[in-house]
């Protein structure tokens, strides 16, 4: 029985111990009176009770299989293997055993594999077998015999609401310890993988160094490959393009809001809301087309004629930040403007009335008092959208290139750090090498302003909140 089908059972399982606690507890109730008059809980929540002893243990089983499984079947399929394989390098010994799944899957048509990998690949699959075989039994097994003991355990004392209610406390706080857990672990992995990499990089020279160029020399004799690793030019094009996109999507976005939830009628924001939504659905490699194939030309061409109209002389990249900021900033206008729009339309209306029984008119109660009452939810939009266009990389990759210079031109081709990343990242790489740990060094960079964009947009937030109050 495969994992899916396993798991389609168990769930099967559960709804039957979930049917039969509720109808044991049913069945010792007293019905003679109204309701259940002597069932502590009602039976509902005697069946989730057996639901839960029948569900939760058999799929912790299966996941915990599931995740030692891998490693201990190659384990042991090592110690078949001939000693002079066994004695190889790690690296060596995992593209062996690579090999071994591919052969065991049927992956390696044409080829004839050394004796010893097409017994490993037979041993593998009677492995495989096993293990589903015994996962199967262990996990089925094991729900069936606790949902009987807890089916005999039913009694009218028992406290089966406060025993369901706190098991799924439980289970939402594991839930919200998962996220916590996997955002730590994050952090460490970058830091840990940082760390490597600036011992082989002085922080001084990556956070202030003026010239990028990561690729390294592999022999003593090799030139060309100079390895230097100054970040600025990234940091630079990322800050070029993210402002160019806040200055179109922040102006945009927020007075769009504005109109639809104070000017609009109710046909118009109807139809224009989802229109301006729709922009968030549409992928980044389409606004990536759009951007090279449309802006950049546009840009390069109608700023040639200008500038040759003014007598001036210079050169327009057909790679720019300003066609990646512009079309970026498109993208985001929908992370200004919905975040805006809710939260300017859940500000009492009792505060827009006594502004004007006051005296005020519409754009001045808009102005003094819905904006500042709505400011800490504009300012998550705005943070939400820098944040966006920081993390943007198709974009960039196809309308500003990838290009390390720097320059606060927008008409020139840039990169920026996501763009960086990606370009390190991709094919084989080793691990050992600074051109790969530079990509968790500049995510580092990438956490701490995040982070410091957080902190300031609290700061803010209090700030206008306690003058508002």
């Amino acid at each position: 029985m495969d994992t899916s089908t396993l798991l389609a059972t168990l769930m099967i399982l559960i709804a039957v111990a979930y049917v039969l606690g509720r109808g044991r507890s049913i069945a010792l109730a007293d019905t003679s009176g109204r309701g259940y008059a002597n069932l502590n809980s009602l039976p509902f929540y005697y069946g989730m009770l057996t639901a839960l002893w029948c569900g939760i243990p058999s799929l912790v089983l299966v996941g915990a299989w599931l995740m030692f499984d891998a490693t201990i079947i190659d384990q042991l399929l090592i110690q078949q293997l001939p000693d002079d394989i066994r004695s190889l390098p790690a690296a060596e010994l995992g593209l062996v055993l690579n090999t071994i799944n591919n052969i065991a899957e049927g992956n390696m048509v044409g080829s004839e594999p050394a004796p010893y990998m097409a017994a490993a690949a037979d041993t593998l699959n009677r492995l495989r077998t096993t293990s589903q075989m015994a996962m199967t039994v262990a996990a089925v097994t094991c729900g069936m015999l606790l949902a009987i003991f807890a089916w005999i355990r039913i009694n009218p004392a028992q406290k089966a609401r406060l025993q369901v209610e706190t098991a799924f406390k439980l289970i939402l706080l594991a839930c919200s310890m998962i996220a916590i857990f996997t955002t730590v672990g994050i952090v460490f992995s970058v830091i840990f993988e940082s760390l490597r990499f600036f011992q082989s990089v002085p922080v001084f020279d990556f956070l202030f160094g003026l010239h990028w160029s990561p690729q390294m020399a592999i022999r003593a004799d090799q030139v060309g490959s100079s390895g230097a690793f100054g970040a600025i030019p990234l940091f630079a094009g990322t800050m070029l393009i993210s402002v160019i996109a806040l200055i179109v999507a922040v102006p945009t976005g927020l007075m769009a809001a504005i109109y639809l939830s104070e000017y609009a009628s109710a046909r118009v924001r109807s139809m224009v809301k989802p229109l301006l939504e729709v922009l968030a659905g549409i992928p980044t490699v389409v606004y990536g087309f759009f951007a090279a194939l449309t802006v950049a030309p546009f840009i390069r061409d109608s700023g040639a004629w200008t500038f040759e109209f003014l007598g001036l002389q210079m050169a327009i990249s057909s790679e720019s930040a300003l066609a990646a900021g512009l079309v970026m900033g498109v993208m985001i206008i929908p992370f200004v403007s919905s975040l805006s729009d809710d939260v300017i339309n859940a500000v009492p209306q009792s505060l827009r009335d006594g502004s004007f029984g006051l005296g005020a008119t519409q754009s001045e109660t808009i102005k003094q008092v819905v904006i500042p009452a709505a400011l800490p939810g504009i300012v998550g939009g705005v943070l939400l959208a820098a944040s966006r266009a920081i993390g943007e990389t198709m974009i960039v990759v196809m309308a500003a290139g990838l290009a390390a210079n720097l320059t606060a031109n927008p008409l020139e081709s840039v990169t920026t750090v996501t763009v960086q990343i990606v370009t390190l990242l991709v094919g084989d790489q080793e691990f050992d090498s600074p051109k790969t740990l530079a990509a968790f060094a500049l995510g580092l960079m990438l956490f701490v302003v995040t982070l410091a964009l957080n902190y300031f947009a609290l700061h803010v937030v209090k700030k206008y909140r306690e003058q508002y109050e």
